[in-house]
């Protein structure tokens, strides 16, 4: 039975004090929760990360990065390897968010080598996916998902694909006020684990949590997340609010 992930990515939000004060509310929060059978995921700034280890009960709470570098160490100044974010404590990290992609102008191939530096320091990675408003209306959607999952993912070895969480971002939803239907969702989440089946076989496939990125709230989560194939949510700025966050959780 696959695993039910929520993971929280804070962005580029919250300084060292604002953050240890809110990951030490939700730490108290579901200190007593039995009921909650749900992988919850920190994915912080790096100045948090070392800090994260020293007071979160990680039965409870898993963290990790938004990001690693492409290499594993040298005269790359102002990167951080991903060995380093395993030295924190961290499980997880988050490569190919669609803000890096387009910022910073993270190809599949760079999000390849970043992805296999992460494994190999013993990192799992929630790798994301998706399309723009532009490739959906011109119905490519399909297509571009799958070169971004053959690109990035798919030279994985099985045994390193079984450390893989994919997350699928609607980028037209993220941000924008705008979410993709359940209906939507749920099509092209069904759609990856058909390219994770054809390429891995149907365990692998039955095996990989699928997550949904794109404006998910607490007014939506339950019905986004009653699909078959919608394992979980990457959250973004419900992650920030306690209330929000904590209301996603229990939706799933």
């Amino acid at each position: 039975m696959r695993k039910k992930i929520v993971a929280g990515n804070w962005k580029m939000n919250m300084d060292l004090e604002e953050g240890i004060k809110f990951a030490g509310s939700l730490n108290e929060y579901f200190k007593n929760k039995t009921d909650v059978k749900v992988e919850i995921i920190l994915c912080t700034p790096f100045i948090h990360l070392a800090v994260m280890k020293e007071m979160l009960n990680q039965k409870k709470l898993a963290f990790g990065a938004q990001n690693c570098a492409s290499e594993d160490s040298g005269a790359f100044t102002g990167e951080v390897s991903a060995r380093m974010i395993k030295s924190t404590g961290a499980r997880f990290v988050i490569i190919g968010h669609s803000e890096r992609r387009t910022y910073y102008h993270e190809d599949d191939l760079l999000l390849n080598k970043k992805t296999i530096q992460a494994i190999n320091s013993g990192l799992e990675v929630i790798f994301c996916c998706g399309e723009v408003i532009k490739e959906r209306d011109q119905e490519i959607h399909f297509a571009v998902v799958k070169k971004q999952l053959e690109d990035g993912l798919f030279n994985l070895a099985p045994e390193d694909f079984e450390k893989i969480v994919i997350a699928y971002e609607p980028v037209w939803a993220i941000g924008t006020g705008l979410t993709a239907t359940p209906e939507q969702a749920q099509e092209m989440h069904k759609y990856i684990r058909t390219l994770v089946k054809g390429k891995y076989g149907n365990e692998t496939a039955e095996n990989v949590s699928i997550l949904y990125g794109g404006s998910c709230k607490p007014s939506n989560a339950s019905e986004i997340f009653s699909k078959p194939d919608v394992d979980g949510g990457l959250i973004g700025g419900a992650s920030l609010k306690k209330e929000d966050f904590c209301a996603i959780v229990e939706a799933v």
